[in-house]
């Protein structure tokens, strides 16, 4: 088992930036891809950004490609998305997902989830 825990979300003004983490527990996290989707209310969970098991690849979804940032500290478990050039269509709950088979743009390639985190970007 893997556990998955975010933070960092919170109410900021469009324009603004905030840096979510996902801290890791379980099995060889490091071993794991790493992915981060969003969900707004009333919507499918979508595809943000996703980071290979060493971080020697990452993929963008297209609505963040350029603002967003996937890295992660395998040393520390815990895999950050820095989000610049906020929007307030980013506003949605941001979850982390760990993946032993694809650093994939869709949920089903994930096999652990987190609760998620609340950003909520103001006009």
């Amino acid at each position: 088992q893997v556990q998955l825990v975010e933070s960092g979300g919170g109410l900021v003004q469009a324009g603004g930036s905030l840096r979510l983490s996902c801290a890791a527990s379980g099995r060889t996290v490091s071993r794991y891809h790493m992915g981060w989707f969003r969900q707004a209310p009333g919507k499918e969970r979508v595809f943000v950004a996703a980071i290979s098991w060493s971080g020697g690849r990452t993929y963008n979804g297209d609505s963040v490609s350029g603002r967003f940032t996937i890295s992660r500290d395998n040393a520390k478990n815990t895999v950050y998305l820095q989000m610049n050039s906020l929007k307030p269509e980013d506003t949605a709950v941001y979850y982390c997902a760990a993946s032993n088979r694809v650093a994939g743009d869709t949920p089903r390639a994930y096999d652990y989830w987190g609760q998620g985190t609340q950003v909520t970007v103001s006009s």
